[in-house]
């Protein structure tokens, strides 16, 4: 149900827009009623990630994201060229417990103009949903989000 960003373009009308809005919806409300009841001994359960969120960082994050109205990013399955500005969600291979956000779309499109601003919106999402989320400048001056569990002290 989860969208990394680097699925198929969703197609379809209204009618599938809302669907999907819908399904985005109780996926997101799901997660923060596994907050209240696995959180429950923190002040506020609903603004600490879950354990299985921590496990499940991907989806988690792709969840929270897509749910607060940001557009996942797409691939088209032929020709593998990416179609859709947007976030892509990954794991990166060296660093466990953590995740990456780029804001990446076609070529042309000016995804990387927009990057700043989009990328500074999908980390005070995560902030405010208690993932520790910093914006960084990578090879290339692309900027991306590191997303990780809080820290245990705060």
């Amino acid at each position: 149900m989860y969208d990394d960003g680097d699925g198929p373009p969703r197609s379809g009308g209204t009618r599938e827009a809302r669907a999907r809005a819908a399904e985005v919806r109780v996926a997101f409300e799901g997660m923060l009623q596994i907050r209240r009841l696995t959180n429950s001994g923190a002040a506020d359960p609903e603004s600490v990630p879950a354990p299985w969120e921590r496990g499940r960082m991907v989806r988690a994050v792709a969840v929270a994201l897509e749910a607060a109205g940001i557009t996942p990013s797409a691939v088209d399955a032929d020709s593998g060229q990416r179609v859709v500005t947007g976030y892509r969600v990954r794991r990166p291979p060296d660093e466990p417990g953590t995740v990456t956000v780029e804001w990446l779309g076609p070529h042309g499109s000016g995804a990387a103009g927009e990057e700043e601003s989009a990328l500074a919106d999908c980390a005070r999402v995560l902030q405010h949903l208690g993932w520790d989320a910093l914006v960084y400048r990578g090879r290339k001056g692309r900027r991306f989000v590191e997303v990780r569990p809080p820290h245990p002290d705060g």
